[in-house]
Order: structure tokens, then C-alpha cells, then sequence
């Protein structure tokens, strides 16, 4: 099996050689560039094609939040995760809308970039131990009503996990064995019925209704709050439960 090929960017050369030496104590895993800003971190992703993306926030010339709108633009499977010094309800938010796979302090990423980078591994998307609690708190959520009013029915749960582990609606229609205008209808009435008016709403949403998991790896010895992951499940493809 290949290597994992792991793109750091950060501005800072300490913090990345740290980095650099925690990806290389990984068996099986390499550091295949280094990126000094923003542009660079988009030319280098393009040019080395990495597995990961491990991207500082706060960096020159072009910021790790409007870098990743650029790498995905170009490649919306690109998994990236933000490394950040600020510990706030609205990097998490946009992180999630940006559509990064996870976010990570700096001043965890000793304890926590190898957890994140696993999960991310496994196709889950990880916050860390601080950051998942702002995920996780309701006044974040577009709308405001109780979770308990929202009654989905079994197939609108398939389709909420599915677009909240970063499905089009093309492959969820696959996926459940629906047409695409099916697909597309399940869509419309879910935000309708949630109130909701973007996906990142949606992932929320999903997260603190246990539609996608959530995940504590072992290592962090926490409770399931500690960290927060969305798994790319099988779901069951019955077209009678439409």
C-alpha cells in the first residue's frame, strides 16, 4: 500500500518542521511538500496532488480558509485539515462551510494532528476535543427550534447523512437507488422542513442528531463529545422506504 502523502502549510519553518516530525513518526506516512503561504499551498496541491493537506489558517498573502476555497474549486475531494491558534465558534462554523475535513488547535496538534489525520484516513471528519464543542452547541444552528420537532422519515435521514458526509445529489440518488428529480425532492423538503439554507446547516444539524457519528478515538481517552466525526457509512439502498 502507498504512503499517505501529507501537504503541510504553514508560514512558520518551526512549526513546520514540528509537524513535519509528527507525520514521519508515522509509520507509513510522508511529509511530500512544504508551503509557505496561501498561493503556495493552492500551486503545491495542485502540482503534488497530497493524500492530506494539514493548512494553517492564519497565513500570508492569502489565507488557509480562502486557500482551501481554491483547492476544493479545483478538486472537491481534496481533504483538508486546519490547523488554527484561535479557538472560536466561528472557525468551526467556517471550517465546516468551507468544507474542510477537520480542524485542529496548534497548541494540540502534539496530542491531537495524528488522531486527525487517522480519522480523515478513514473517511471521517474530525474536530478536536475543544474544538467539537462549538460544533456541537445549538446556537450555532441556522434554525432554532428544538431537534425533537423534527421528525424525518427514515429515508430523509439516509439522504440528511449522505449530503452531510459530502454527497452530491447525483450520488445519493445512486446510492439509494433513486432517480435524480427524487433525490433532488428529498433535498428541497428536508431544508424545508428544518428550516435550514446551506449544507454546512445541514451538517450540523446531522451531527447533533446522531444521523452521522460521532467519534472519540481511544488515544484521547475522552467521551464521544471529545471529538466530532462524520463517517462514510453504507446505508441501506431498500427503495421501498421512500
Amino acid at each position: 500500500m502507498p504512503n499517505l502523502r501529507i501537504l503541510i502549510a504553514d508560514d512558520h519553518e518551526i512549526v513546520r518542521q514540528g509537524l513535519r516530525s509528527l507525520v514521519e513518526s508515522h509509520a507509513g506516512w510522508e511529509v511530500c511538500g512544504e508551503a509557505v503561504d496561501g498561493w503556495d499551498s493552492v500551486h503545491k496541491t495542485r502540482e503534488l496532488k497530497p493524500d492530506v493537506v494539514a493548512l494553517d489558517i492564519g497565513m500570508p498573502n492569502l489565507n488557509g480558509l480562502d486557500a482551501a476555497r481554491e483547492i476544493l474549486s479545483e478538486n472537491p475531494k481534496a481533504k483538508i485539515l486546519f490547523l488554527t491558534i484561535y479557538d472560536t465558534e466561528q472557525a468551526v462554523k467556517t471550517a465546516i462551510q468551507v468544507g474542510a475535513k477537520g480542524l485542529i488547535l496548534k497548541s494540540d496538534a502534539a496530542r491531537e494532528l495524528v488522531t486527525a489525520v487517522e480519522a480523515i484516513q478513514r473517511n471521517l471528519t474530525y474536530f478536536s476535543s475543544q474544538t467539537s464543542q462549538a460544533v456541537l452547541r445549538p446556537d450555532l444552528r441556522g434554525n432554532r427550534r428544538s431537534a425533537e420537532k423534527d421528525t424525518l422519515t427514515r429515508r430523509e435521514k439516509q439522504v440528511v447523512q449522505l449530503l452531510a458526509e459530502g454527497k452530491s445529489t447525483k450520488e445519493v440518488a445512486s446510492l439509494l437507488n433513486l432517480s435524480v428529480k427524487t433525490a433532488e425532492t428529498h433535498r428541497s423538503n428536508i431544508m424545508g422542513k428544518l428550516g435550514l439554507h446551506s449544507v454546512s446547516e445541514l451538517v450540523l444539524y446531522a451531527v447533533r442528531n446522531n444521523i452521522v457519528q460521532a467519534f472519540s478515538s481511544p488515544s484521547l481517552g475522552g467521551n464521544a463529545s471529545d471529538a466530532v466525526a462524520v463517517e462514510e457509512s453504507k446505508v441501506p439502498t431498500d427503495p421501498t422506504s421512500v
